[in-house]
This record gives C-alpha cells, structure tokens and sequence, in this order.
C-alpha cells in the first residue's frame, strides 16, 4: 500500500523523448522514412555514450518504453536498455510512430537532390509543413521492401503511406500522444524513442506550438529531451531540457538543419 500511496502522492511526472541513433541512411545522408535501415555502428555507439550515458547520469528511471516499427527505433532501445540494466521494460512498439514516409526520395542522396533540384526546393520537402515529396512508385528500388515489411501488417490498407508531409505526421501521431499523456498522468515514467519528425510532431503538440515554430526545430540524435509535467491538470511544467554537453548538442542540431554532404 505505502508505494501506491507514494505514487499518487507525486505531483510532477518526466517524460523523456529520443531520436534513435544514426542509421546507415544518415551515414550515407540519404532520405529514409519508412525504409527499415538499421543503425550505423556510430549509431550504435550514440545510443550508449550519449543517450545510455546521459539517462544513467541524470540518474533517469523509467516504467514503460514506447517506440516504433522501424529495427533503428527498436535497436536504440535495446542498447539503452541494456546500457541501464532494465532490458525486463514493457515496450509499445507502434507503426504510428514510424517515421515520415519520403515517398519517392527514399533511397536519394540529399545533396544530389539539392544539386539538381535547389537547396530551396529539398528545405521545402525537409522542412515546409506541408512540403509533400513525390509518392513512392515501384521504379523505386526501396518499394516493394517497404509495402512488404512483415513489420507494417497492422497498418490499415488504407492508412498505408506514399508520402507525407510533416501535417499528415502531426495527425498520425495525435492519438498516440493521447495514450501517452494518460500514461503520464497515471504516473507511468516514459521514455519513447522515436525518428527526428516524429519527435518534432510530439514537441509540437506537446508545447502547442505553431506551424512555423516547428519548422525550425532541429532533433540530434540520441540526446534525450525531458519534459515535467503536472499529473493533476497534465499541463507543462516549464519547457524542454536536453541532457548532456551544450556545445554538442548546438553542434549536431547544425548538423541535422544542414543538406550535408
């Protein structure tokens, strides 16, 4: 009884999102979305020196871990939990929080495209809320991988993606986030690992935030974000705060805004 008492007696809740570390795509800086690449060995690595390491730090602990569907999603937790010596977690792994789909970018080098289409035009399918790149076709060599994944068969037929912009992301992810705020507001301590737009999408109705104020927003891999939150009224209590070295962090946000190389 005393720890059910305790628990109800807790007045604030964290919940701790990362981006999961970088995957052979990132390391090749070619687009990605629902093309199951799985982690880079520098990926690896970030999710046990800077994710793993950050968490164990600050001394974090956490009940219940959501991810996605993608292998780099599920990999970075994996290693984070086994970094944290709680790999016993239950973990909710959900399709909604899968990555955007790029459509017919999946697969492209990004500074090709910019090359051959403008830096403006690839910021736009990157960056613009409702930037929507080409619907993936069978030319692409990635499609019948992606439409075949044994992982995606819960996906409704008809909620099956093509291509999406960062909108079509926000509305996938919204019911999510609603089981999550339950979550929290039970006084489950989250920890979700997730893909750079759909951590964006979360921050954004997290904060409430506008269109363009999420446009701006740069996730780097692997640093965890915590939000407080009040359990009574679920509201914020405060805003964001990254754990771990400043001057990294600013360093790889850069890095995440850039086309790269």
């Amino acid at each position: 009884m005393s720890c059910k008492r305790n628990r109800l007696m807790v007045k604030s809740n964290q919940l701790v999102l990362v981006r999961h570390g970088e995957s052979e795509f990132n390391l090749k800086n070619l687009f990605c979305g629902w093309h199951d690449a799985p982690l880079s060995a520098g990926g690896i690595e970030e999710a046990r020196s800077v994710a793993a390491a950050n968490l164990n730090r600050a001394k974090m602990t956490f009940d219940k871990v959501y991810c996605s569907k993608l292998c780099r999603s599920r990999e970075t937790v994996e290693v984070i939990l086994s970094e944290m010596k709680c790999s016993f977690l239950p973990i909710v792994s959900d399709w909604r929080l899968n990555e955007r789909h790029y459509g017919n970018l999946t697969g492209i080098n990004k500074r090709a495209l910019a090359n051959e289409y403008g830096e403006e035009m690839v910021q736009c399918w990157r960056r613009n809320y409702d930037g929507l790149p080409p619907a993936i076709d069978t030319s692409n060599i990635y499609y019948y991988q992606i439409a075949n994944n044994p992982a995606f068969q819960e996906v409704p037929p008809t909620e099956f993606p093509l291509t999406e912009s960062m909108r079509m992301c926000v509305d996938r992810v919204s019911p999510v986030w609603l089981e999550i705020k339950k979550d929290i507001q039970k006084g489950t301590r989250l920890l979700v690992v997730v893909h750079g737009t759909i951590a964006r999408s979360l921050i954004k109705l997290i904060e409430d935030m506008t269109e363009e104020q999420i446009e701006k927003v740069n996730i780097p891999n692997c640093v965890p974000m915590i939000y407080d939150f009040n359990i009574k009224t679920g509201k914020l209590n405060g805003g964001l705060k990254y754990l771990g070295d400043l001057e990294y962090i600013e360093k790889m946000k850069k890095k995440v805004a850039a086309i790269g190389d």
